[in-house]
């Protein structure tokens, strides 16, 4: 029977278990050598990180062919415009060429999310808001570098479902195992 691992990996924790110098990796908070990490997460960003011992599920969920939606809070910098929403959801041209169409929305702060250690630069002259973005792609920096093509950088990025499966009310470092 498949073991599936949600995890609600922590802010500046690397997605392998490889000691990599002084940078935080899983092997701090999962001590299972079956696991595999199904789809990668920026050590500069949170959230949901699926892991599992399913060579097939790892494949379905991290491979980008089967186009699985990857929902994401984004805090950025400024106040998003209805253009750059429509930006958003038409797709952005970045350097490696045009994104699929995005689902873009304005959120307020998601309830029950945890403090962050170091919090995000404030600025009092500049606000911020945040965007729900859900995305069926998986290049790299992906959802950071759309913002930024927008003129609103991400200050801080949560993934908060990929698939079916939710973050939830898991804590930083908190994991739940499926079987």
């Amino acid at each position: 029977m498949a073991t599936l691992v949600l995890f609600n990996k922590p802010f500046q924790v690397l997605s392998q278990f490889r000691e990599s110098g002084p940078r935080h990796t899983l092997s701090a908070f999962l001590h299972d050598p079956s696991l595999r990490v199904a789809g990668r997460l920026d050590y500069d960003s949170e959230g949901l990180l699926l892991l599992s011992d399913d060579g097939q599920l790892v494949q379905k969920i991290s491979n980008p062919r089967f186009k699985l939606e990857k929902t994401y809070w984004a805090q950025v910098e400024g106040e998003p415009t209805a253009e750059a929403l429509e930006q958003l959801r038409s797709g952005v041209i970045l350097n490696d060429g045009k994104t699929l169409p995005a689902k873009a929305r304005l959120i307020e702060e998601p309830l029950n999310l945890w403090s962050r250690d170091p919090p995000i630069r404030y600025r009092a002259n500049i606000p911020t808001r945040w965007l729900e973005l859900t995305i069926s792609e998986g290049r790299n920096r992906q959802v950071r570098r759309m913002t930024a093509a927008v003129n609103f950088p991400t200050l801080r990025l949560i993934r908060a479902r990929v698939g079916e499966w939710s973050l939830g009310e898991l804590k930083p470092g908190e994991l739940i195992t499926i079987k």
